[in-house]
């Protein structure tokens, strides 16, 4: 039988609930359980796919095509194991599995309500991942805030399952903030009253994790304990920190996992942390320090492309580099507004990934400026795609070639929509997603990078290079290096390149993971550092 952990925020959501459940089955996993992660969002829609990231941070994709919360990233990378589409749920899929079961009489003519129709929907798909994957312990976190509208059916079905599975067999972790206000003092009253409100609808919270500036006092994890009706070993500390990959290791100390697996009535044993010691002592003590410029429409919201910059971390990481990153707004080198001589001062540019016309021509622009100034550069998704419209436009001499995405009438259509998405009528859960093989071509950089003739990686597109100027593109210089087994080219590169000019149309930052970092990022950090 599965035990379950759930995971409940309060205050404010962004507390990092996500860390805390990531560092949760990661401690967990190392005193050798097997562990899964389930995160909930109470937003009506059916996924992540269709929001702008300035709404819900990046879209994270999962092995098999799910377009999910950026949390299942952290989990991904903190348990070093994949996840699945089904292990985001959210509001939209609830309703629309319940409304589709009443349309098709399942129900037996019953009046269908939120309890029971709609928390046993809930229930039922947790305990479905339980079964599925044979995991010891389910990690459950519910997005949002506690004392959300859109949350209660959640929560309610959690304090079901608590019954039916037996308190032995279940922990609730509550995380709430306690601010430091102007006079400097550490105020309790918001994890107080968001403690009240979750006992108000029925659930007594096991352990109380406490998200402050700095560490939560003595006297103050007394006052939390008394309200909580708790004992003070029940309370931890989760102070701000510059690396997320600490937290595990700051919640261990304080004896955290001993006491959880108390609570879950788990035999204890002392965890194995020594490989994420190393990871963070890599992190924490580099060698020298490696700038990359991160050009991309969506800067004013780092967490648009999290994976990317995790990966860029793992990479440094094990190159014995720090990563400093810089952040260029396309639409400012599009308008003029940004100097694109700024660029020379970094080692290296990423082309991020996010379609659509605003900053294209930007990013065209710090293209070529970058490859003109044998700058080592990593396009990734549409990053690539545009690094083929300007090698297409200033090297091949194809004037105005662009995507047919932004420009229906270009003479020069050398990015095209693929075959298989000229009949899609909804935009959810419909582009080229999920774990496809690429083919490596030998004696290419993509080779170097994997030493393998058939790799996997996670795709997120609906446009791709047209096969119709291939042979103009490679004429001129530029090497398609892998390809998909339709004929696609997957990545690009310029082998006489003085340093590294690589484009990948899948978004291998997907599988990058703290203890092995994804190769192409990895390579991409090597040639800058020359190690």
């Amino acid at each position: 039988m599965a035990k379950y952990v759930f995971i409940t925020g309060g205050v404010l959501s962004g507390l990092g609930k996500g860390v805390i459940t990531a560092s949760t089955g990661l401690l967990l996993k190392s005193i050798g359980y097997s562990v899964t992660a389930i995160k909930i969002d109470p937003y009506v829609n059916v996924d992540a796919g269709t929001m702008n990231p300035y709404m819900h941070g990046e879209v994270f994709v999962t092995e098999d095509g799910g377009e999910t919360d950026l949390d299942i990233g952290h989990y991904e990378r903190f348990l070093n194991q994949n996840l699945t589409k089904k292990h985001n749920i959210t509001t939209g899929q609830i309703y629309y599995s319940v409304i589709m079961k009443e349309r098709r009489g399942e129900y037996l003519g019953k009046c269908v309500q939120i309890i029971p129709h709609v928390t046993d929907e809930i229930k039922e798909r947790i305990r479905s991942v339980a079964k599925e994957t044979h995991a010891d312990i389910v990690l459950v976190e519910i997005g949002g805030t506690v004392g959300d509208i859109e949350g209660l059916p959640f929560l309610e079905a959690i304090r079901q399952m608590r019954i039916e599975e037996g308190y032995g067999n279940t922990v609730a972790i509550h995380v709430a903030l306690a601010p430091i206000i102007s006079t400097g003092e550490q105020k309790t009253k918001p994890v107080q009253h968001s403690i009240q409100e979750l006992r108000r609808i029925g659930i007594q919270p096991d352990i109380v994790v406490v998200r402050s500036p700095r560490e939560l006092e003595e006297e103050n994890r007394a006052k939390i304990a008394l309200y909580s009706n708790l004992s003070k070993e029940a309370v931890y500390s989760d102070p701000d920190v510059d690396i997320i990959y600490r937290v595990p290791i700051i919640l261990h100390r304080q004896g955290y996992t001993k006491y959880l697996a108390e609570k879950l009535r788990l035999e204890y044993r002392e965890p194995d942390l020594s490989k994420w010691y190393d990871f963070l002592e890599k992190l924490t003590n580099p060698k020298r320090k490696t700038r990359i410029a991160m050009i991309g429409k969506y800067t004013k919201l780092h967490d648009s492309y999290l994976s990317i910059i995790e990966a860029l971390k793992h990479a440094g990481a094990w190159n014995n580099t720090g990563i400093e990153l810089g952040w260029f707004e396309a639409t400012d080198i599009e308008n003029g507004k940004l100097s694109l001589e700024k660029l020379l001062e970094y080692d290296g540019a990423v082309i991020l990934p996010g379609f659509g016309k605003r900053g294209a021509e930007g990013k065209i622009k710090a293209i070529r400026f970058l490859r003109e100034n044998n700058k080592p550069l990593l396009g990734i998704c549409f990053g690539m795609q545009l690094m083929v419209v300007e090698y297409a436009r200033n090297v091949v001499g194809l004037e105005r070639a662009h995507s047919t995405e932004i420009d229906p009438n270009t003479p020069y259509p050398v990015i095209d929509l693929l075959p298989s998405q000229y009949n899609v009528k909804h935009l959810g859960g419909t582009m080229r997603l999920g774990a496809h093989p690429i083919h490596i071509k030998k004696n290419t950089i993509a080779w170097q990078i994997y030493r393998r003739e058939i790799v996997y990686e996670r795709h997120r597109h609906r446009y791709e290079v047209n096969p119709k100027y291939i042979d103009k593109l490679e004429n001129a210089g530029l090497k398609i290096s892998g390809w998909s087994p339709e004929k696609y080219p997957e990545f690009i590169e310029l082998p006489k390149y003085r340093t590294l000019y690589f484009g990948s149309q899948p978004h291998p930052e997907f599988k990058s993971r703290p203890l092995t970092p994804a190769p192409i990022y990895y390579y991409f950090i090597k040639k800058i550092v020359g190690d």
